[in-house]
């Protein structure tokens, strides 16, 4: 008889043990979920004294059975870069970089070109930043280039180590931005000024014509300016709103982004200037100069897809900053909207940021194309 109490205290210590070792690890689960957790959210709305308002994912390559190699226009690359590295040989580096960048015009996916670009950049430039995104590119084309591969290897631990640096400064700006109250006139009138910006800028990547003024009077005062068209002034309400929707709805939210969120970003975006196609995806087939984004009928999965992505432990233990550029590229290489893809993307960039608490980026209209 004195077993069944023995047996008693030895299960009750096993379902102590497992219990123990579950909270541990959701914990730990906890403390690796991101570290926007730990920061203090950014509001790009200035502080009114109310509540009211590691792996960069590879271009999809559709392979065909065809050698680029032997076109005319890589020939003619071929024969200008072998006439480059001459130049550069005989000290002229001027001429050289004339011939490397007409080579890379006429053949921008040659992998022998873009190589022995990256080279000459490398070695005559010292900007190993460029030089890594030639041969990376040059993978990108051909993946088994065999000096492509050797030369990314060395470059690739340098930029890392480069980008590591220059994202612990950009985190000492972000502490110390957090550290002013949010209540500090100072800082009010910078997200002011930082908001009207914001604005004009997104507008304008997609063609907006308002100048910054206009564009300010059009927030502040709902009123119409004159010789503009109703669409532009549409453009600039649906950002407006989609702004303020993010900053009121999910900046401070818990929980994970899901596509719903999108659709109802995107909607405020698209909801005064094409209030049908707003908050939906889209049903035709787009091009985007020479991108072909995927079908109609591929965008619910490859979004289902991201979203999964999105919210996944290895997504979320990246650096936020490394984590929004890439979401922003993943959502508009999908292309999922008719239109609005850029500024939903941008706008789901900056959520990312803002909840770990870094001011959002301002993309200048002038570096659209940067």
């Amino acid at each position: 008889m004195r077993s069944v109490p023995v047996v008693v205290v030895f299960v009750l210590g096993v379902l102590c043990s497992l219990g123990v070792h579950y909270l541990l690890c959701y914990l730990q689960g906890l403390s690796s979920h991101h570290d926007m957790v730990l920061h203090k959210t950014f509001s790009p709305i200035p502080y009114d004294g109310s509540d009211k308002y590691n792996n960069i994912p590879a271009p999809i390559i559709l392979a065909e059975k065809h050698d680029l190699q032997h076109s005319s226009s890589n020939i003619e690359a071929l024969g200008t870069i072998s006439a480059a590295i001459e130049m550069k040989k005989t000290g002229k580096l001027d001429k050289a970089l004339k011939l490397f960048e007409h080579a890379f015009a006429i053949a921008p996916q040659n992998a022998d070109v873009l190589n022995a670009y990256g080279e000459f950049i490398e070695e005559t430039q010292s900007d190993i930043i460029s030089a890594d995104k030639m041969y990376f590119k040059a993978l990108i084309s051909y993946p088994d280039h065999g000096q492509a591969l050797v030369n990314r290897q060395r470059t690739a631990l340098v930029v890392e180590e480069l980008d590591r640096d220059f994202l612990r400064k950009i985190d000492d700006k972000r502490d110390k931005v957090s550290r002013i109250p949010e209540s500090d006139p100072a800082l009010c009138k910078a997200k002011k000024e930082s908001y009207f910006q914001h604005i004009y800028h997104t507008v304008g990547i997609e063609g907006n014509s308002m100048s910054l003024a206009q564009t300010r009077s059009i927030v502040e005062t709902r009123m119409a300016v004159g010789g503009k068209s109703i669409a532009e002034h549409n453009e600039i309400l649906g950002l407006d709103l989609a702004l303020k929707y993010i900053n009121n709805t999910l900046i401070n939210r818990v929980g994970d982004i899901t596509v719903h969120d999108i659709l109802e970003i995107h909607k405020r975006v698209l909801g005064f200037a094409d209030p049908l196609a707003s908050g939906m995806f889209r049903r035709t087939q787009v091009f985007v100069g020479g991108h072909i984004p995927p079908t109609p009928s591929h965008i619910i999965p490859l979004m289902d897809e991201f979203i999964a992505w999105l919210n996944s432990d290895s997504a979320l233990r990246m650096h936020p900053v490394r984590f929004a550029a890439i979401a922003h590229y993943k959502l508009v290489h999908i292309h999922p909207f008719i239109d609005g893809n850029g500024r939903t993307s941008r706008l789901l960039m900056n959520l990312i940021l803002m909840q770990a608490g870094y001011p959002p980026v301002i993309i200048p209209k002038h570096e659209r194309h940067t």
